[in-house]
């Protein structure tokens, strides 16, 4: 299926879900006991894409503050998920560099690629920012990046919960249920071939981070240059 028609489903069968108070609350995002923990390898748009992000943002948070909204310092592109979060993970355990070294080795060659953010699309927990790569590099990258941590011995989860393979940004999550629902859904239709601009990629970050990527608990572990 390509990502146009992914995006789309996703959007179809997600909205109906909300309509029908089908979808799922975060009930953990609140949680001052959350130690899940893990490390991520990603990119992040510009500061303009973020702020064209946030006007959205602000329209929804117009209509219902209470749900979970993602500030500019916490907006990414997840291009692996090399250990998924969970409680216990400790950095420590770890030797870094055997996971720089990997990456390294993958990304050699790596195109520029162009994402353009067009549109967005929900999950039955989330509002998603569409992502369209211009090329196959990401994907590319992602499947490099498989291959070669299966020939290791480093701890990894990759694809343990699903196998990625969009460039969405995840921009709200459902914490509590949904005010003005009616309101919401129809502004979330709105914004669905909104055009939040494109960029190019320039580099990759490798970070220590939890479960929502927020900044107080997100250390970089390494820069990648493209």
């Amino acid at each position: 299926m390509d990502l146009a028609s992914h995006y789309n489903n996703l959007f179809t069968e997600s909205c109906e879900k909300i309509s029908n108070d089908n979808y799922v609350i975060d009930t953990q995002i609140d949680d001052l006991c959350d130690n899940r923990l893990g490390i991520t390898l990603l990119i992040r748009p510009s500061e303009e894409i973020k702020n064209s992000i946030q006007l959205f943002l602000n329209e929804l948070k117009g209509i219902d503050a209470s749900q979970y909204y993602y500030p500019n310092s916490d907006i990414h592109i997840t291009i692996l998920s090399i250990i998924s979060c969970y409680d216990g993970f400790d950095l420590n355990n770890i030797t870094i560099q055997d996971y720089v070294a990997v990456i390294n080795k993958c990304i050699t060659g790596l195109n520029k690629s162009v994402i353009n953010l067009h549109g967005i699309t929900a999950s039955p927990s989330a509002v998603m920012i569409q992502g369209f790569p211009s090329d196959t590099s990401i994907n590319d990258l992602r499947d490099n990046l498989r291959s070669a941590f299966k020939q290791t011995t480093l701890e990894q989860s990759i694809d343990k919960r699903y196998s990625l393979f969009t460039t969405h940004l995840t921009v709200v999550r459902f914490r509590k249920p949904i005010k003005n629902k009616d309101l919401f859904l129809k502004t979330l239709h709105k914004y669905r071939d909104y055009n939040f601009g494109k960029f190019e990629i320039k580099n990759l970050e490798l970070v220590h981070n939890d479960w929502y990527q927020r900044a107080e608990f997100v250390k970089t572990l390494s820069d990648f240059k493209i």
